[in-house]
Formats: structure tokens, sequence, C-alpha cells
């Protein structure tokens, strides 16, 4: 037989054994190791975090603690400040009680109590916050006998019938020496209750004899601390085997509440020998201390999984793993190469497209102002020529007067147009030099005036609301007319063949200056595309769908807003739109300079 073929490794045969053995106990050390650091962590981390949490608890009961004493305190001085009230001791001298409530409650609401009630001599109740109360009488009550002793502000305690307990401050109103009946102040506690319940895990105020007055649980009040932990008792052994995952980390507990092992802690109120007790979980201290543990447990789990890498490698693994390597490299570097070449593809491309669309830019924003020219000088040649044709007519007939009113409009059509023309290089820069202060209801004259000839041919009620003082804005006139020009030329078009045809012009101030154009016409149906650049309802030839874009873009330009919406009013139909303008402030506004750029 050949034995050249056996191994002579010297891991292997008698030098191998020791070394494996080496290993194993190494790993047993470690798994010793891991096991006695998290026990030692969890002990010393569950005592820290049981710690912390309690003096959390001790500082919050300590705050809650003197909201307390702050509340009564602040309540205790009401009666003595009511009891001189001349309008009550009125009441009780004269028997007229027609208003006490109405002042007790408005009382009330200055200081934040929960209830004021005003009892006369008999114990009668003559004036109340709650006036389901007027007319009970309360002669044996602690709130209305200990006062009329002391003749000085009591507290006392007191059981209603519908349960809980009040707490109220009263003091005996005495006038010439004579008592006249008591006053009695409850102190809203049950407030701060709620709001311990939102923050802190249970809390419990006692009084001087152990019994519970105060608590975030509602079923522990009236009952004794001891009485209260027994109406839920711990759980039982069973129960407790199930959450020894969950509970392995925390301190023994103090107390159980509903189920739940907690830590007990007791503040001291200076006031009648009441305590505060307060119940906290560990739950907090639970998931701290897990979250430590868990970090340990997988650093020792990476450490063991590195061991066991190690004890696994080989020689045959590690060439494998540099030919793998190799490989991947070389198909990482083909798939550069590629994606190189791609890119560089995609740029020429893209800066084909970029020239492509910079040309398209120019076309549109060239055709953008052919279609706007057409647009805003077609409605001052329309009343040109209804003008000439009246001036014609009137001069036919010897009426040379008010034919040369008439030219004197022709006139002003023709400033208007070459106003507009000068307006439309905005398109290309825009400017200020025309931004003055300009009274909205004068430019709503001028824009019904250049309309009125079309208004005047058909049927069409016009509504104007405007108020009587200037509504001031920062703006350029024939720009603000060209806006409201163009409005009320969409809703004389949406109006068209309605037998009541209808218009309503809305100006309005508040914290801006308002315009509303509303018409009785179908209204809008496509809002959201209403304002975009060609884009419009009506039939080829009758718009160029610019109307609203151009006046859309004049109103941002003056730092205001058009809006449109339908009517939302039962019986009502048609468009409403709205032109919000910044109102005309001479202390901001020193120039042009702060007109739009």
């Amino acid at each position: 037989m050949n034995r050249k073929g056996v191994s002579s490794d010297p891991s292997e045969g008698k030098g191998g054994s020791p070394a494996r053995w080496g290993l194993r106990g190494a790993i047993a050390v470690l798994l010793v190791v891991a096991v006695g650091t998290i026990w030692l962590t969890n002990a010393w981390l569950t005592a820290r975090f049981s710690e912390n949490t309690r003096v959390r608890t001790e500082l919050r009961s300590a705050l809650y603690t003197g909201n307390l004493l702050s509340e009564l305190q602040r309540t205790s001085v009401v009666p003595l400040l009511l009891a001189r009230d001349p309008a009550l001791i009125s009441a009780l001298t004269s028997n007229n009680f027609s208003g006490t409530s109405a002042r007790l409650m408005s009382a009330q609401k200055e200081i934040g109590a929960a209830s004021i009630r005003l009892l006369d001599a008999s114990g009668r109740t003559v004036g109340s916050t709650d006036r389901n109360l007027l007319g009970t009488n309360y002669v044996q009550a602690p709130f209305f006998v200990e006062p009329l002793r002391s003749k000085d502000t009591v507290f006392t305690v007191s059981t209603p019938a519908q349960g809980g307990y009040d707490f109220n401050y009263s003091r005996a109103i005495v006038s010439e020496g004579r008592t006249l009946g008591v006053i009695v102040v409850g102190a809203d506690l049950s407030r701060l209750v709620r709001s311990w319940a939102g923050i802190s895990d249970a809390i419990t105020v006692t009084d001087s004899s152990g019994v519970i007055i105060l608590s975030t649980e509602p079923r522990w009040r009236g009952l004794t601390l001891p009485e209260a932990l027994e109406i839920r008792s711990a759980p039982s052994a069973i129960a407790r085997a199930f959450q020894v995952t969950a509970d392995w980390t925390s301190m023994p507990a103090d107390a159980y509440v509903e189920g739940k092992a907690v830590m007990q802690s007791e503040t001291r109120i200076p006031f009648r020998g009441w305590k505060m007790v307060a119940f906290t979980t560990y739950d907090s201290v639970r998931e701290r201390v897990n979250s430590v543990l868990a970090l340990v447990i997988m650093g020792f789990a990476i450490l063991l999984a590195a061991v066991f890498y190690l004890l696994s490698r080989r020689a045959r693994g590690e060439t494998a793993a540099y030919m793998r390597e190799s490989a991947d490299l070389r198909a990482l570097n083909n798939r550069l190469t590629r994606e190189i070449a791609e890119r560089e593809r995609v740029q020429k491309e893209l800066r084909v497209a970029e020239q492509t669309v910079q040309q398209s830019s120019k076309l549109a924003a060239l055709g953008e102002m052919s279609a706007g020219v057409s647009h805003e000088l077609n409605q001052p040649l329309a009343a040109m020529k209804t003008y000439l044709a009246g001036a014609r007519l009137l001069l036919q007939r010897g009426r040379g007067e008010e034919a040369l009113s008439s030219f004197q409009r022709i006139d002003d059509l023709v400033e208007r147009m070459g106003a507009i023309t000068r307006q439309l290089k905005s398109y290309a820069r825009k400017g200020g030099e025309a931004f003055e202060s300009v009274d909205l209801r004068a430019a709503l004259s001028s824009a019904l005036m250049m309309m009125e000839p079309q208004l005047r041919s058909r049927k069409i009620r016009i509504q104007r609301n405007v108020p009587r003082y200037p509504v001031v804005v920062y703006c350029d006139r024939i720009r603000l007319e060209q806006i409201i020009i163009n409005l009320l030329r969409n809703a004389v078009d949406a109006i068209k063949g309605q037998r009541d045809a209808a218009i309503e012009i809305t100006v309005s101030t508040g914290s801006h200056a308002l315009l509303s154009v509303s018409d009785n016409g179908p209204g809008v149906s496509d809002l959201e595309n209403l304002f975009e650049p060609f884009f419009t309802t009506k039939k080829p030839g009758e718009g160029t769908g610019l109307g609203l874009a151009i006046s859309s873009g004049i109103a941002s330009d003056f730092g205001g807003r058009l809006t449109a919406h339908n009517a939302t009013e039962e019986g009502k139909s048609g468009a409403i739109f709205e032109l919000e303008l910044p109102l005309y402030d001479p202390k901001q506004r020193s120039g042009p300079q702060l007109a739009a750029e």
C-alpha cells in the first residue's frame, strides 16, 4: 500500500486533540464570562435605573404637591373677598337676589373655582353658579355650620349625593355685627387629578385618617390605601410564571396595581395631615435594562460568531473567496465601463434636448406675446367702433357737443391702447415705474365704462356693491383695470343664453382688499387648469385662453392672487372670481422700488 497520501498535518493525530480541546475550553470560558457579565449588568442596571425612577417619581410628587397647595391657597382667598362684596351684602340685606347668580358666575370665570354658592342666614341657597342648586338648604352642612362658629374662612371636605368629594372654603358674611349668610367657594382639585392621570401611572391623596380623597383611579376614592390595593389582587403563581421573562429585571415590587408590579412613593403634604402616594410601574426600568442587555448579548454573540468564523476558515475557502472576489471585480469593472459610456451618451442627448427646449420656449413666448396683444387690444377696438358709429349718428342729427364727448372717449381708448402695448413689454422685462396708490372703486368704474358698449348691447342686470370709503391698493392702474375687464368679459360670455342674466360685483376690505365678480351662468367645469395659458372653454375663434393667465400673473406681480370657484349656496349657480390685493400702507411703500420687478 502506498502510504505517501497519508496526511502529515501537525494539527491532526496526537497533536490535533490538545488544539481542539484548547479551542473548546476557550469557547466555554467565553460563555461563562458572557453569562456572568449579563447577570452582573442586569443587577447593577436594575438597581440604578430603579433608583433613578424612584427619584423622578418623588420629584414629580413634589411638583404635584406644590400645584395642589397653590390651588388651595388661591381658592382660600376668594371667600374673604366675596364676603366683603357690597353687592352680595346688599342682596342679603334686601332679600333681592335677582342678579346674585350672574355675579357669582362672573367671579367664577375670573378665579377658575369649581363652584360658588351664597347661603342666607337660614342655610338656603340664594345664589349659585349652578342654578339647579338654588333653593337647596344646607343648614346642617359643615361648610355652613363651621363658618358661623369661627367667623373666619373654614376649609371643609364633604361627600355630595352623586359621590366623590367636594373641597370647599366658606366664610360668614357679617355686616354691622349681624351675620347675614355664608359664602361657599369650591376648589377645583379634579382638574389637577385629570392632569396627573395623563402623566403618572397612579396618584392618590389621603387625608389625616388615611382615607383616599383624591385619586387618578376613581374606584379608590373613599377607601383606605390597603383596601384600594386589594380591589385587584396580585397575579397568581401561574400568571407570574408567564411573566418571568418580562419581570426578571425588576426589583421586588412594593405593590400591585391592575396586576402590574409597581414601586410606591409617599410624600407628605403640609396641609391638614394629607399625604400623596404615587405608584410607578417598572416598565421603563425593564425597557432601559433590556436595551442595554440586548447590546451586551449582541456583542458577545458577535464575538462568538467571530471565533466560530476563525475556526471554520480554511485555505481552500480563502482561495475560493479570492477567486470570487476577482470575478466580482472584473464584472464590476465591465459594468462601470458600460455605465460610463451610457452616461456620456445620455449627456450628449441631454445637451441636444436642452437646446431644443430653449428654442421651443422662445417660440412659445413669441406666440404668447402675439396672442396677448390681440386679446388685450380687441376690447378697446370694439369700443372705439361703437363710439364712432354713435358719433356719426350724432353728427348727422346735428348734436355736435355730444359727438365731441364720443371723440373724447375714443381718444382715451387710443391712450389706453398705447398703455396696454407698453405694459405687454412685461413678457421680456418687468418694472415698477407705473406703480401708484389706486382706489379700487375708481378702477372698477373705469373698467365698467370700458365695458359699457358690451353691457348695453345685451340685457344684463349689473349689481355693484362698493363701500363708501376709499379702498386703496398699491399697483399699476392700467394693469389693474386690465384684470377687471378680463373678469367682466368672462362673466358676460358665461351668461350668454341666460334669461335673467346678472353680474354681481362686490368690493370689500378686511386684512386685504377684495374684488369679487360673480355671474349666474353654468359655472366652470375645470377649475384646476383655469389659469393655464391657452386653456379656454369657449368655442374656437371666441377666445385665446390667455385672459385669465395674464390676469393671474398681474395679480401675482401686485403681491395678491386671483382665485375662482363655483357658487355653493343653495339656489345659486355660476362662477365667482375673487381678486385679493394688499391694502396700501404709506409707511411701508416708500417708492416705486417696492413694486413688482
